[in-house]
């Protein structure tokens, strides 16, 4: 943890109790769409985002420790995230179409960004708990709050605003963009001036390379 903003896994641990892991997810994969649309939308979106987040570490263990990004898996060819290999109501998906088809498409927030995690040093941390209906909003505020505050991912330097690739790649999520950035202007940097450029639209804004390299606690890669 990096002040309770970025985070790194320890997958060697997980990996002693994958067991454990294999069967939560057996357990969600037990869950029918019939049974699914019963449940609130609040319930439907953790149960989402967890299943989104276990089953990415699940598919990191199938290699670890021999990668040192996801993809590494392959990016045409085994791509991990095209690739549908789990069961999810009723039907066998990838983490594309969980994302992109189902989260993004039938429950969109744009906080979903915050709390989806790829197994990347670029990503917003993986939280430290389960997502849970009750305290969903809070749990997502939370997230947003932790990512934009976060100074290797989002910052105020020599008079422009660097933000993440995040907001590029899914700009139409955030749109308008300079006004979701400038009502966050004080979470993107401390001093008031900075601040009201943000907030007024002034500061030029670019987007930062993004870091793939595997979020493992073992690894020496900077963050």
């Amino acid at each position: 943890m990096d002040g309770g903003k970025a985070s790194r896994l320890d997958y060697a641990a997980i990996a002693q109790e994958r067991a454990a892991l294999k069967g939560y997810l057996d357990g969600m994969s037990r869950v029918g769409e019939a049974e699914f649309q019963t449940w609130s939308r609040p319930e439907r979106m953790a149960f989402l985002i967890n299943a989104y987040n276990a089953h990415t570490v699940e598919k990191v263990l199938t290699r670890y420790p021999n990668l040192k990004s996801i993809w590494d898996f392959g990016r045409f060819f085994a791509n991990p995230f095209r690739d549908p290999f789990f069961s999810l109501l009723g039907g066998r998906i990838s983490l594309d179409t969980l994302e992109h088809e189902i989260l993004r498409k039938k429950y969109p927030d744009p906080r979903i960004h915050y709390a989806v995690n790829c197994a990347s040093l670029g990503c917003p941390m993986l939280r430290e708990e389960a997502y849970v209906a009750v305290q969903l909003d809070h749990q997502l505020e939370e997230q947003a709050r932790r990512f934009l505050s976060d100074r290797s991912r989002n910052r105020f330097r020599d008079g422009r605003l660097e933000v993440s690739k995040i907001f590029d790649w899914f700009r139409q999520d955030f749109e308008p963009l300079e006004r979701y950035l400038a009502h966050h202007a004080a979470l993107l940097t401390q001093d008031p001036a900075e601040q009201q450029l943000i907030r007024e639209r002034k500061a030029s804004l670019r987007f930062l390379d993004y870091d793939w390299s595997l979020n493992d606690s073992r690894s020496s890669s900077p963050r």
